[in-house]
């Protein structure tokens, strides 16, 4: 499963993919989340860190991705102090998720048990209704950050690869890493 949670538990996406094991790169290739990035179609949301502008968002990552300049990876081997307290503070938003998982599975039950007898259509709905509910409930209590969506702006799409060759940049990953540490 693919998620995207922030720290109040509002989970922003939820993507229950293809059964198997498939590791972090196979989801992202089928996921509706990152589409729009590789087809050049997702809104612009420029940002400024320390003087350089970057055009595109960023994905804070673990180490199995690929050195993309969307995706921010935490150091390997920090040696220096700023790139230990980067990579504490990377892997503490990261845990997140983590979180957002543990609390689904303790607050609905079915989530932690085995489903290997269910069809995955079944499994599917399953999750899905349980992250719809949570979402529920957190909206409900008052604890999410944003309580009204705010749709993205219309995006005219551009070819396929007009977006790809930019986001592969590794230059950017780097100093995007750099800018934020």
């Amino acid at each position: 499963m693919e998620a995207m949670a922030s720290q109040d538990l509002w989970i922003w996406h939820a993507l229950f993919g293809p059964p198997g094991s498939l590791n972090d790169i196979n989801v992202m290739q089928q996921s509706p989340l990152f589409l729009p990035e590789r087809m050049g179609i997702a809104p612009n949301c420029p940002f400024t860190v320390n003087g350089h502008t970057y055009k595109r968002g960023y994905y804070l990552v673990d180490g199995i991705y690929l050195v993309w300049s969307t995706f921010v990876k935490a150091y390997k081997y920090p040696t220096d102090p700023k790139e230990k307290m980067f990579k504490k503070a990377q892997e503490s938003a990261r845990k997140d998720v983590e979180r957002v998982f543990g609390v689904l599975k303790q607050k609905w039950g079915i989530l932690a048990r085995p489903f290997r007898q269910r069809s995955i259509k079944t499994i599917r709905n399953l999750v899905y209704a349980c992250v719809i509910m949570h979402n529920m409930i957190i909206k409900d209590n008052g604890r999410a950050v944003s309580l009204v969506h705010i749709g993205d702006p219309v995006v005219q799409p551009s070819s396929h690869w007009d977006g790809l060759p930019e986001i592969k940049d590794e230059e950017t990953h780097f100093h995007l890493r750099n800018d934020l540490t």
